[in-house]
């Protein structure tokens, strides 16, 4: 028996059990409304991945990578950054430092300001309504009418790697890197796996991208992958695709090789496997709460995000796609909201966009011109470069591009699509829009600031009414 079953439990309307986005932002959204919360974190710092090993942490480290090697410059005449490439490993990563326990201030801050009663220690079922608390400074029992599970997700691990080896790191070790390789190889070419090659890439490291798949991120509009896949090279970065790792040898003292089921040969300083990530659900004992885990420890839930047993629920990573830090914490709010009958936020907004922060930047939402075509819609392609634009020519990005999607007639706005410097907050214009049902009608009136990149969604709509109706808008309009 658990040492803690004895104890009596302390009771609360909800526990927690996870301080990521999800957890924090559920569990403070039903302490705002009055309900008394206990939130479990394991972890010895609050926040999740999305503060500590993940989101966070990697898109601070890009921004210090594109500082230091002095890619923001670009073409800006006369602009020498290059003593910055001297810089050592903690200096590099001294801000990233800096950013995580910032963050995870404000979680913890929050967290207070709700009046959320915090454990520490790991937090699993005894049955539907009690959860036990151990490794803490002592036992805990907890019980609630509700719980939500927000236990995020730990980087998979496959049988060819020796993660022993101080060499060979997953995504959320690679942070704890005491110096910078000469020679990387990122074994796995997704989101996580592209946007550390670019980084890496930008520090002065030979990056090797290894993955089994033919197109760089497919779920992207055909042009954007393209696009994305010769910076790449640019960058240094070798890619080899349709390759799948069989060896991973660490016996050697200077270099490590991975040998792929081709054939293909690599002797590298260090190797980072981002090859996905599985639910944190192996340490909660679901059984006894009567839930059954499917692939990689996922809860499935409802559109409320309930899982089997309707008082228990699960948001964030530990319910798999899209597992972003923005959507979890969404759906914290929108479960917890739920289970208590707030009528605070009753649902998810039907479009998500994605940010993708390789170099240069990738951020979309909605419809890519490939799934229009296969549904056979009659559409028009809008598309403004950065160079086209004031704003573009200052930051030095010529090779940026906004392209928006268009239904024919009525010019309603289906997909946004954008690579190049803060594309992950320029896609936001086109996001609302989408949402709003608007499209070209609304671009053309509105008048944006100048210079700026969001004047790009002029420019489109108006190389989009072009294609429909030739001479119709003068060439210096734009």
């Amino acid at each position: 028996m658990n040492p803690s079953a004895t104890a009596a439990a302390l009771a609360y309307d909800l526990i927690v059990i996870g301080s990521g986005p999800a957890g924090e932002k559920g569990a403070s959204t039903a302490a705002d409304f009055g309900k008394r919360v206990a939130l479990v974190e394991r972890e010895p710092v609050i926040g999740g991945a999305s503060a500590n090993t993940g989101t966070l942490p990697s898109k601070t480290l890009r921004e210090t990578a594109l500082a230091l090697s002095a890619l923001r410059a670009r073409d800006l005449y006369g602009v020498d950054l290059s003593l910055r490439r001297e810089a050592t490993v903690k200096d590099f990563l001294y801000h990233e430092t800096h950013v995580k326990e910032g963050e995870r201030r404000r979680v913890l801050d929050g967290l207070r300001r709700s009046r959320v009663d915090v454990y520490r220690g790991s937090g699993s079922f005894e049955d539907p309504n009690f959860i036990s608390v151990s490794g803490g400074a002592q036992p805990v029992r907890l019980s609630a009418d509700r719980i939500l599970i927000a236990t995020g997700s730990s980087p998979v691990r496959p049988k060819e790697f020796c993660f022993e080896d101080s060499r060979v790191h997953d995504s959320d070790e690679i942070l704890n890197i005491e110096r910078l390789p000469h020679t990387v190889a990122v074994i796995g070419a997704g989101v996580i796996g592209s946007e550390y090659a670019c980084t890496f890439a930008a520090l002065g490291c030979k990056v090797i991208l290894v993955d089994g798949r033919t197109t760089l991120l497919g779920f992207l509009d055909r042009e954007l992958s393209e696009t994305l896949e010769r910076s790449l090279a640019r960058l240094g970065i070798v890619f080899h695709k349709g390759e799948r790792v069989k060896t991973c040898d660490s016996s050697r003292q200077d270099q490590i090789e991975v040998v792929c089921e081709s054939g293909l040969r690599l002797a590298v300083d260090q190797v980072l496997v981002a090859s996905g990530r599985a639910s944190n659900t192996a340490n909660l004992n679901l059984e006894a709460a009567g839930i059954t885990p499917g692939a990689k420890g996922v809860i499935e839930v409802d559109s409320f995000f309930r899982t089997s047993v309707p008082h228990i629920y699960a948001a964030g990573d530990v319910i798999g796609f899209p597992a972003l830090s923005a959507t979890s914490a969404e759906q914290g709010r929108i479960a917890m909201s739920h289970a208590f009958g707030l009528g605070f936020k009753v649902d998810m907004a039907p479009l998500l966009p994605t940010g993708i922060y390789t170099i240069p930047e990738v951020s979309t939402v909605g419809e890519t011109e490939e799934q229009l075509k296969a549904r056979n819609a009659n559409y028009v392609v809008g598309r403004a470069d950065y160079a086209d634009c004031a704003r573009g020519e200052i930051i030095g990005d010529d090779r940026g591009f906004l392209k928006l999607l268009f239904e024919l007639p009525s010019l309603r706005l289906l997909g946004v699509h954008v690579i190049g410097e803060q594309a992950s907050e320029l896609v936001h214009i086109g996001l609302i829009a989408m949402l709003a049902g608007a499209g070209g009608d609304l671009f053309n009136r509105a008048c944006f600031n100048y210079p700026t990149l969001g004047d790009l969604y002029k420019i489109a709509t108006y190389d989009a009414l072009r294609k429909c109706n030739p001479g119709c808008i003068p060439l210096e309009a734009s």
